[in-house]
This record gives structure tokens, C-alpha cells and sequence, in this order.
């Protein structure tokens, strides 16, 4: 029998893939462990759920922004450690700074989603700044969002060491300690204070500038989308108003062959008008002798009587 680490590995291909490509490829895993003759790991891949849009979401981030998960982790181990020792002025100041960074990686998850073909509307960007969030202020949640192969989002109300476990896709992927405790039913205690004050950077309040930002952002992509539309309506009617001209140009040079069949039968006709005419000349001519020879005719024979 196949042992753990090859469920691990299966795992951690499926929940790298984008979401149209899990149950395929999850289906051709457990295919491959069945044929291979491991019936039981064939059935534990086949039980691996497909992660929600935003488990996805965050999972996608601890492979490609990996720096900015584990800044968002250390953050939180920080706070959970200073929140005996620290004034309130000081946490309250470090509770700001937590919020900007969660938005701000919320952000870079929405873009990168994004790139892979992936939009987050706004209920699953929701949940993706409350995963953070919870993985932030709970140890086990941070362990969960660190294994990559979330299948839901967490939240932090009501929050207990078995539904992190729950969140998993491969639970021992958690580590034996949150593994044990995921009977419990009351929150965990709060972890004893360290002595030392941890040294803690405060970044300015920014959220006004980019929130600023922002906004103008989206007056000046509503702007573009306004003139790429009326772009698209001058190019339709130049568009238009081309096929027109070929269509007239096409009138105009039939017409001209026309004309010029015409002009070569005024031609003809005028070359048989003039045949016509020198020989109705001579037909005169002819007429005006033969009444010439006529009458001298008839005058020689009034003489003869």
C-alpha cells in the first residue's frame, strides 16, 4: 500500500490546479492509485473535495505570493504574542496595520485571480480578508492557510480547533497537535505572554490615498470604457460608410462601361449615317438623270407625231 506521502503529493497537484481542472484531474489520480492496485488511496483521492472559489483564492496566493502570506502569518504571531504586554494605544495602532495588509493582500489575491482566468466578486473577496483575517489572530487557522490545500474559508466567530481540521483537504497536513484537538469544544486559551515586547514596524495610514486612488481609478477606466465605445461607433460607421463607397464606386464604373458601349455605338452608327447618306446622293443623282432622259424622251416622240 501507498503511504501518506503519496496522498500529499496528489494533493498538493490538485489544489495548485484551477478550479475546472480539479475533479478531471482528481478523477485520473484516483484512476492511476486503483490500476497501481491501492483501492484504499484511490478512495482517499477520490474523496478530496474541490476547494470553494475562495479556499482557491488563498490557496493560489500561498504558491504564488508566498512572501505576502507569510508576512500576513508573522504579523499575527506577533500580535497574538504582544497583546498581553502592549498598551492599547499600541495594539489598537498594530490592529490598524493589520487591517491595511489584509486588504492590500485581499487585493493582490483578487489580481492574481484575475490572471489565472479567475473573477472574485466581492462575497468571495469577503471571505478571502476573513481567512486571512482568522489565520492572523488564530494559530491553527495559520497552519491551515499555510498547507495550501484549503477546500473552504475560515472565519474567526465561533471558530474551534475542529473546524480548522474540517478546512483541510489532508487534515494531518496540519501537524499532530491541531490534529488532536479537533474534538474540542471551547475556545482555546490564550497563549501566555511573552516577556519581551516584540519589535513591531507601523506603517502610515494610507487608506485615504488608496482609497482616493481607486476611485479615480475607476472614473478614468470608465472614461476609456466610454471612448473605446465611441471609438468602436466611429470605426462602425467609417466601417460603413467605405462599403457604401465600393458599392458606388462599382455603380459608377458600370456605368462608365455603359457609356462607353454606348459612345462606340454612336460611332458605328454615325460611320453607317454617313454610308447612308452618300448613298442616297447618288440614288438622287440617279433619279435627276433617269427624269432627264425621260423627258428628252418624251420630247423626241411629241416630235415624231
Amino acid at each position: 500500500m501507498l503511504g501518506p506521502v503519496d496522498l500529499m503529493a496528489a494533493a498538493d497537484e490538485l489544489y495548485s490546479l484551477l478550479p475546472e481542472e480539479f475533479v478531471p484531474r482528481r478523477n485520473e489520480l484516483a484512476a492511476e492509485a486503483k490500476d497501481s492496485g491501492d483501492k484504499a488511496l484511490s478512495a482517499q483521492i477520490k474523496s478530496l473535495a474541490k476547494p470553494t472559489i475562495a479556499a482557491w483564492a488563498v490557496n493560489m496566493l500561498v504558491r504564488h505570493e508566498s512572501e505576502q502570506v507569510e508576512q500576513v502569518l508573522d504579523l499575527g504571531a506577533a500580535l497574538r504574542q504582544a497583546q498581553e504586554s502592549m498598551a492599547g494605544d499600541e495594539l489598537r495602532e498594530l490592529g490598524r496595520q493589520r487591517r491595511q495588509l489584509i486588504a492590500a493582500v485581499t487585493r493582490q489575491a483578487r489580481g492574481l485571480a484575475g490572471e489565472l482566468g479567475q473573477k472574485l466578486g466581492e462575497s468571495v473577496a469577503t471571505q478571502v480578508e476573513e481567512t486571512l483575517h482568522a489565520a492572523m489572530v488564530d494559530e491553527d487557522a495559520a497552519k491551515a492557510v499555510r498547507t495550501g490545500l484549503l477546500i473552504k474559508p475560515l472565519a474567526v466567530t465561533g471558530m474551534e480547533a475542529g473546524d480548522v481540521v474540517e478546512s483541510v483537504a489532508v487534515p494531518t497536513s496540519l501537524g499532530e497537535t491541531v490534529v488532536r484537538r479537533a474534538p474540542a469544544t471551547k475556545p482555546r486559551p490564550k497563549p501566555p505572554a511573552e516577556p519581551a515586547k516584540p519589535e513591531l514596524t507601523v506603517v502610515d495610514d494610507n487608506s485615504r490615498a488608496i482609497a482616493d486612488a481607486e476611485k479615480e481609478l475607476a472614473e478614468v477606466e470608465a472614461g476609456l470604457a466610454a471612448a473605446e465605445r465611441a471609438l468602436a461607433k466611429a470605426q462602425r460607421r467609417v466601417e460603413k460608410r467605405e462599403a457604401k463607397g465600393l458599392q458606388l464606386q462599382g455603380e459608377l464604373d458600370e456605368l462608365r462601361r455603359k457609356i462607353a458601349e454606348v459612345e462606340q455605338r454612336v460611332e458605328a452608327n454615325e460611320d453607317d449615317l454617313s454610308d447612308a447618306e452618300d448613298a442616297r446622293d447618288e440614288s438622287e443623282d440617279a433619279v435627276a438623270e433617269a427624269k432627264g432622259a425621260v423627258e428628252q424622251a418624251r420630247k423626241a416622240l411629241d416630235a415624231l407625231r
